[in-house]
Order: C-alpha cells, then structure tokens, then sequence
C-alpha cells in the first residue's frame, strides 16, 4: 500500500484583525497603517512609545473613534462601521486606561450594570473575588472610597463579570504599587487559562514579559513589528530600535 500523508490542519484564524486601518480625528491623521492580528488565546502585548497610537486603536476597534480606512475583523465578522454597542455585544470587553467606575454606586451596583442581565452567576462571582478579594471587603462601599489599584481592579472585574470572547485593557497597571502589579500579573496570568484572547497595552515592561504571548509594536501610528514576546525581550538590539530602550533596565 502507499504510504498516505497525514491532511495538514489549517491555521486557527485570528480572534481580531486589523488591516491597513487609519483614524482621522478631526483634522489630525493619527492612525496611517495599523496591520495586527490577535491569536485565539493568550495575551498580544500592543507596545510603542507615548504617541504611537496604541489607545486610538483600541478605541478605532471599538467604534469610539471610526476608522477612515481599512478594516476590522472580529471572529469572522466586519465590525468596521459597527457602532459601540454592537461591538461590546458581539463579545469584546473593553477597559479604557482612566479606571472607568461608577464612583457614586457601591461596587455591587457597578458589577450588575457590568452584568447585561442585571444578575451575576454566584460561580462566577467567586472567581472574581478570588481574584480581587478587596471587591468583596468594599462590596456594599461606594466604589469612590476605593483607593486607585482597587479601581483598577473593579473595571477588569466589570469587564469579566460575564464570559468574553476578547478582553481589551488600557495600561492596566499605570499608576499603581509594585504589589498590585504583581496582583495584577497573577490575574491576566489566570485569565490565560480561560477561553477569552485579551489584547493588553501596557508601558510596565514586567507586566509585558511576565504575560505576553504575541507582541505588536507600534510607531507614529503604524505597527513596526510583530513576533512572540518572549524573542523581543531576549533581543535588546531590537529593543533600543522598535522602543528607545532596553527592558532589562525597566523591570
């Protein structure tokens, strides 16, 4: 008999995918290119120096701001022209980088607004409080008592308070202490193990190393680079060319 060859298994598709998209706000043309893709899985570290653009996209992809160019796909679908409500429907959680809370409503009130139906899944809720153990201290607390990490803690918890198919988080790590960071690392890193893909901008280059899977660097509104994060923080040439720095001395 013939030998057979085993059939080839065709590549997963990208979760999220960018090709050629451009934003114009007002008068200004800040995105002029973005081409990125977001495996199905892990986190995709979105890297770049201030300005580069990385905020506008995440906001270009979730229809805050409307690409004037190019195209989104999200889970096979073209959400390009798609408002923000749809995109948030169709699975995509976002967390902008201002730690987006209710201040005037208890952390319960903000989880249930977070909650399309109003009710939280008990299961569910106790893997958050796993996670982030002071949401359950400050429960029945206004959530402007909180102090900044615990904020910060409270938009991720919103955002994964119900199943998601792409998680979309700002710099969650800006501003705060080394020991939440390290709190912070430890929840994407369970995060990974759940079904959800999560693209993550993030300038605390610890925080990149310790969860990214993929990378995207960005330039002057263009992506520059793309590759496994862990071959761009063992290369410090390629380092100081894409970012201006090393990100041993920035640990």
């Amino acid at each position: 008999m013939a030998d057979t060859m085993p059939a080839s298994i065709p590549p997963t598709p990208p979760i999220l995918k960018l090709a050629d998209v451009q934003t114009h706000i007002g008068p200004y043309h800040i995105l002029h290119g973005v081409n990125l893709e977001v495996p199905r899985g892990g986190v995709t570290m979105l890297l770049g120096r201030n300005g580069a653009g990385k905020t506008t996209t995440l906001r270009t992809i979730m229809g805050l701001w409307r690409a004037s160019a190019g195209k989104i796909e999200f889970d096979g679908a073209d959400i390009t022209r798609r408002d923000t409500p749809a995109i948030a429907q169709a699975g995509i959680a976002y967390v902008p980088e201002n730690m987006s809370v209710f201040a005037d409503l208890t952390v319960e009130e903000n989880m249930r607004l977070a909650a399309r139906t109003g009710a939280i899944d008990a299961q569910r809720l106790d893997w958050v409080f796993r996670m982030f153990p002071a949401l359950k201290v400050f429960w029945h607390q206004r959530a402007g008592v909180l102090s900044g990490g615990q904020k910060q803690m409270l938009s991720v918890a919103r955002a994964i308070i119900e199943p998601r198919k792409l998680l979309i988080v700002d710099e969650p790590t800006k501003g705060l202490a080394p020991a939440i960071i390290q709190n912070m690392i430890a929840v994407f890193r369970e995060l990974k193990q759940t079904d959800v893909s999560i693209l993550l901008v993030e300038q605390n280059f610890q925080m990149a190393r310790a969860v990214g899977d993929t990378v995207v660097v960005m330039d002057d509104g263009r992506t520059m680079h793309a590759g496994p994060m862990a071959a761009l923080a063992a290369d410090e040439a390629l380092q100081q060319r894409l970012l201006g720095l090393s990100l041993a001395a920035h640990q």
